[in-house]
């Protein structure tokens, strides 16, 4: 099972790091010279090679001038940038508001054919309704205290949903019953949200498995994750964004998809789940 969904990131960083520090002794240079040939202080150079903290591209290009390695300059910052976009952190995802991020993921709904997504916390995106997409994300707006687009983030998030009714995509989603229980919005917008999951199951490219309370769990509930293809996963923190590609970590969530998918229940069961959760909000 996944260790921890940002070891893909911490990797990547470290493999980074090693190399600053390569050319560093290559160099013949000791960690005080470079700090001075860089006019910093020697605790930043400490803390770029243990991957405390991300070098900036002026960071690098300076790194690369003291060594004596321009030539490396344009591949260390492609790199770091790479693995800058491995964590991303929701408050700088979302610095000019949520509609950009939104239209990002529209972007990866078009180009997967299969998404294996597994959430504990709130409805995917592209099963999403209005109103709980209206009132989930104006909570996060409040909470990170980002810029107020809310009503073209909405529109940038439903849309996904286009994706649903075009053959070539099919969405394998497991849920854990809290989702159906836990109230993002009045009553009136969860219960819309609730019946519209009724409305998407029939369909041929929706797999919907619910999660009871009641399973005996053979893997704990983890962080909401979507796999598309087997290409990336991508996993959702209170802070972050954190994207997997590597190999070994991609076949650890498909076994956790596997493994939670045969704890969840489908068709009337499922049906029967959702129908007792819009009875419970009266």
């Amino acid at each position: 099972m996944p260790a921890s969904p940002s070891s893909s990131a911490q990797a990547a960083r470290e493999a980074l790091a090693v190399r600053l520090s390569h050319l560093r002794k290559d160099a013949g240079l000791t960690g005080r010279e470079l700090s001075s040939r860089c006019g910093w202080h020697p605790a930043k150079t400490t803390r770029i090679q243990k991957a405390e903290a991300p070098p900036s591209d002026a960071d690098i290009r300076a790194w690369c001038a003291a060594c004596g390695a321009e030539d490396q300059v344009d591949d260390l910052i492609a790199t770091s940038r790479a693995v800058d976009s491995m964590y991303q952190e929701w408050r700088r995802i979302h610095r000019n508001g949520l509609r950009q991020a939104q239209e990002n993921a529209y972007t990866s709904n078009a180009q997967a054919s299969l998404q294996r997504v597994y959430v504990s916390n709130v409805m995917p995106g592209f099963l999403q309704t209005p109103a709980y997409a209206t009132a989930l994300l104006t909570n996060i707006t409040r909470f990170q205290g980002t810029p107020d687009d809310v009503t073209e983030a909405v529109a940038a998030r439903v849309a996904r949903s286009r994706f649903l009714y075009e053959g070539t995509h099919r969405y394998a989603v497991l849920m854990e019953e809290w989702v159906l229980r836990s109230r993002i919005g009045d009553s009136q917008a969860m219960a819309g949200q609730l019946r519209h999951l009724l409305t998407v199951m029939p369909l041929a490219s929706v797999s919907l498995g619910i999660i009871p309370f009641t399973a005996e769990r053979t893997v704990w509930p983890l962080e909401a994750f979507y796999l598309y293809d087997d290409r990336r996963v991508a996993v959702e923190t209170l802070t972050a964004k954190i994207g997997v590609t590597q190999p070994r970590e991609l076949a650890d969530y498909a076994k956790a998809f596997e493994e939670l998918s045969k704890m969840a229940v489908y068709g009337d069961n499922a049906r029967a789940l959702i129908t007792a959760a819009i009875d419970a909000l009266g």
